[in-house]
């Protein structure tokens, strides 16, 4: 059994109402610990340890930051294998893909950030003629607030609390209560990389318990969010009227459109990766597949045959290509979104039922799951199901597939797979998406602005973008 502890001031600490949440693991459905339910007690500690901590942070040197930031990178690296078993165990996903990709990405976001901070300019202006130059600032807000989700539990969390230290603010964050452990265990790595105590204060709890007391609190000068939209509206209902900066990177129902002229066998390997991975419990998997009618049957018959040789077992086991679903409740939304296909006409092509693990009966398995839909109107092609879950449908004309394209209230990414120059240029540019990959998924460049657009979100995360977000401008002109 694991006992989570707040980290507050560079120590862990009981939540101060002694109230507390179970912790389950998801690939055997058992409760392995608990985590705090922190009160506005908790958060109004976590602040005070924070404003403390501020008048000394904010005048580091840039180069003092940037050397912590780098050792706590060092440290991630170095506990590795500690850091991926535990995101694992926590979140239900294949071991392998937290050695491979959550841990180090989070181990590259403190030292993106770390190097990033040293080459973050501003600009000045000289008023040839008035005898005038004007420069700007870039300072820190003080504390902010940092909210980060379950599906990529410390890979998302450092994308939010490296730039905001780095930019000289201190923390106060929450990451989700459904996979809290490797948030918790960074507290050891922080005070072992000499981050001075109250820089980053981490909280436990339910979002509407520790998130409200975070979001409304009214001396957080910003909040930087990650997770549902409808979490997302509620946030930003709180926080505009106190005027607070707010970065909300929301939902996603993200469309992966395939033309005929596309590099086939690259397209279908990188498919199946986009619809799958994780579970498909990431926001920007290409749960829309969008099909041209010349090569839809081929494709179909294709795709099916690589998704049966993806093996759903325990995360532990190496050659496991899915693991459990983060959580039961996660588990019984996404089996009922199957259902809703069912009834509103759409064909299981494959998959749509649990799957048993030997010795694991108790854990939350599915099999990777496609549908074919007759409209995009349907409620699977409208609603983000956040799951294991891809919906197949063939399109005859660019137009066409566009439309469909654009028709969802949201906008995260878009991925397009085509040769033609021209289609790509025009596509691109008309796509309502805040990213757009063509003949790739997931390459990501940490310098480039991350975010969507409609109900995907506001602002943008990454690069000297999440920089601007964490500091505030301020002119200065002067007359000589």
């Amino acid at each position: 059994m694991i006992s989570i502890k707040n980290y507050i001031n560079g120590e862990f600490v009981n939540p101060e109402n002694s109230k507390w949440i179970n912790n389950y693991n998801p690939s055997t459905g058992e409760i392995y610990g608990k985590i705090p339910n922190s009160s506005h007690k908790d958060v109004e500690k976590a602040f005070k340890s924070a404003e403390d901590a501020f008048s000394n942070w904010s005048q580091t040197t840039l180069n003092e930051r940037s050397r912590i930031l780098l050792k706590i990178s060092e440290l991630l690296e170095t506990n590795l294998d500690r850091f991926a078993e535990a995101e694992s165990r926590d979140n239900g996903k294949p071991i392998n893909l937290a050695k491979t990709v959550d841990i180090p990405r989070a181990a590259s976001n403190f030292r993106f950030f770390a190097n990033a901070i040293t080459q973050f300019s501003s600009e000045s202006h000289e008023s040839v003629g008035q005898q005038a130059i004007n420069y700007t600032l870039r300072q820190p807000l003080g504390v902010v607030g940092c909210i980060s989700p379950w599906n990529l539990p410390l890979y998302l969390f450092t994308w939010k609390i490296a730039p905001a230290i780095a930019a000289g603010n201190c923390v106060v964050a929450k990451p989700s209560e459904v996979t809290p452990v490797t948030a918790y265990l960074l507290g050891e790595i922080l005070n072992e990389a000499d981050l001075p105590k109250g820089v980053l204060n981490i909280v436990h709890g339910l979002g509407n318990t520790t998130g409200q007391a975070i979001v409304e609190h009214p001396k957080i000068k910003a909040i930087s969010f990650t997770g549902g939209t409808k979490t997302g509206a509620h946030i930003a209902k709180i926080a505009a009227p106190m005027f607070k900066k707010l970065s909300l990177e929301l939902g996603g129902k993200n469309p992966n459109i395939i033309f005929a002229d596309c590099n086939y066998n690259d397209m279908l390997h990188t498919t199946v990766r986009s619809s799958f991975t994780n579970q498909g419990q990431i926001c920007l998997c290409g749960s829309r597949i969008f099909v041209e009618g010349t090569i839809y049957n081929k494709f179909k018959t294709d795709f099916i045959e690589k998704v049966k040789l993806l093996k759903v077992g325990h995360p532990s086991k190496t050659d496991t290509n899915i693991g459990a679903l983060v959580s039961k409740p996660h588990l019984e939304k996404v089996k009922n979104y199957i259902e809703i296909a069912k009834n509103e006409g759409g064909n299981i092509l494959f998959g749509g039922h649990e799957v048993s693990i030997k010795g694991y009966e108790k854990g939350y398995y599915l099999q990777p799951t496609i549908i074919e839909v007759k409209t995009d109107d349907c409620s699977v092609n409208q609603e983000e199901i956040f799951g294991p879950v891809v919906t197949l449908m063939p399109f005859k004309t660019e137009s066409e597939v566009l439309k469909m394209a654009n028709k969802v209230k949201y906008g995260l990414s878009a991925t397009l797979w085509t040769n033609n120059l021209n289609r790509t240029m025009r596509l691109s540019n008309q796509l309502e998406a805040g990213i757009v990959w063509v003949n790739t998924w997931m390459m990501r460049d940490l310098r480039t602005p991350f975010g969507g657009v409609k109900a995907s979100g506001v602002g943008r995360e990454g690069g000297f973008e999440a920089l601007r977000f964490f500091t505030e401008p301020k002119n200065v002109c002067i007359k000589y």
